[in-house]
């Protein structure tokens, strides 16, 4: 293998596995739709990357591997099969590039790519995640060794196929089931099947569907195990900390019980590969937080802006609860949440949840869906969320400490004092970035 194609380069999950294989020497090349600050990155490592897809850039390449996002008709997938090329999806080709790798794979619904950036600050090994890790400024990071920190992706089943020599799942919680059908015994099968392949697991022995397998693993019971939980601003940075059964206080920066919960995991994977619990209180230091998980942008003493990544309503609901922890923290008043919905089938597959995950907000902006190629549905956003008297704006506009909504290319308010989060998938982040 010495030339490798990817189409749909500039995924966060795809650019990972291409900057991984660059780092290890092979001629990689990619393409996407459009041009992103990720394509951009991946240039200036020396990935040649195009836009649009165009058929010339199928060549003789040893592998040409695509995103889930890419369908049998595009030109460039098309040309590799008339070509004879060997064509991999990203599931697939996880099978050989992993087969020869310690993997400590982490998975789960929600929570899994903070449990991964904060496993990669303790192991000595390469990191290979779905978002960015602030630590390594990356969502990769190489290291000649054969320990690698994956985060496994169930989504597609493809965590199947990551060679786990570690198992490590943060809850069962069901999601994506379109992919399965919406059939709840495949998908508690899937992630059945992720765990027994691994030799070694550690889980969240509370939750409903891991609490009930009869598995040998490392069990962590959250409500009994992690005590004494707190939070500490230093440098208006948020720290957690707590407890871990009989081994001490730990602390790790972010806020909230799930971020305890997921340092807890790490901790017991950690203890059990012979880390001492100095080492681990040291190397954690190193972790810095994930882009996008409850990313302060801006902090002081008038406000804060915060930018997350939470689209399902357990996600938003826990990191609110964070939310208004930090504006205690920081003497704020009150807490506004912006939401823009990722994907009509999840707001339409959890709409009671939704209805009720943004209880701690004081405020609510909806923005229209991020559809992620879907097909538009028409869904009655002022009615099911009437008890929030909820804004609704096209976009919002970043002007220093303030962000503007905009509906119909007019600003129709200014957001500019206490708490301002935004969560979503889609692009708000790059809304609230002013980018």
């Amino acid at each position: 293998m010495n030339k490798i194609h990817f189409i749909g380069i500039g995924g966060i999950g795809l650019s990972a596995l291409a900057r991984f294989l660059n780092h290890k020497g092979y001629i990689v090349s990619g393409s996407d739709i459009k041009d992103t600050h990720i394509t951009n990155e991946l240039r200036n490592e020396g990935i040649r990357v195009d836009v649009p897809h165009n058929s010339i850039n199928i060549t003789n390449q040893d592998y040409i591997i695509y995103s889930a996002a890419i369908k049998k008709d595009n030109i460039e997938y098309k040309r590799a099969k008339q070509l004879g090329l060997t064509v991999l999806s990203r599931k697939e080709a996880l099978k050989i590039i992993l087969k020869n790798k310690k993997v400590y794979a982490v998975a789960g619904a929600h929570g899994k790519s903070t449990t991964s950036a904060i496993l990669a600050s303790l192991v000595d090994g390469s990191m290979i995640i779905g978002a960015e890790s602030n630590q390594f400024s990356s969502n990769m990071h190489y290291c000649d060794s054969q320990n690698l920190v994956f985060e496994a992706d169930e989504s597609d089943e493809s965590f199947l196929n990551s060679n786990p020599y570690m198992a490590i799942v943060t809850n069962c919680e069901p999601e994506h089931m379109d992919f399965y059908n919406h059939d709840i015994k495949r998908f508690y099968s899937a992630y059945e099947r992720f765990l027994k392949i691994a030799k070694v697991r550690v889980i969240n022995a509370e939750d409903e569907f891991l609490g009930s397998l009869d598995i040998d693993a490392i069990k962590l019971y959250p409500s009994k195990d992690i005590k004494n939980i707190g939070y500490i601003l230093e440098n208006n940075k948020p720290y957690t900390i707590f407890n871990l059964k009989d081994f001490g206080k730990f602390k790790v920066i972010g806020l909230g019980d799930h971020v305890a919960l997921d340092a807890s995991l790490v901790i017991l994977a950690a203890l059990y590969e012979g880390m001492s619990k100095d080492e681990i209180r040291f190397k954690i230091k190193n972790y810095q937080g994930i882009k996008k998980r409850f990313d302060i942008l801006v902090s002081g003493d008038r406000g804060a802006i915060v930018d997350d990544y939470a689209h399902h309503p357990t996600e938003i609901e826990a990191t609110l609860k964070s939310a208004k922890k930090y504006a205690s923290l920081m003497g704020y008043k009150s807490v506004k949440a912006i939401w823009q919905p990722h994907k009509y089938s999840r707001v339409i597959d959890n709409i009671e949840k939704f209805k009720t995950c943004f209880q701690e907000a004081n405020e609510l902006t909806i923005l229209p869906v991020w559809s992620a190629g879907e097909t538009k549905v028409d869904i009655d956003f002022g009615e099911i969320f009437k008890s929030y008297k909820p804004v609704f704006a096209d976009r919002v506009k970043r002007e220093d400490d303030k962000l503007k909504l905009i509906k119909d290319n007019h600003c129709i308010n200014t957001l500019k004092q206490e708490l301002i989060i935004g969560f979503g998938a889609g692009d708000l982040t790059y809304q609230l970035r002013g980018k």
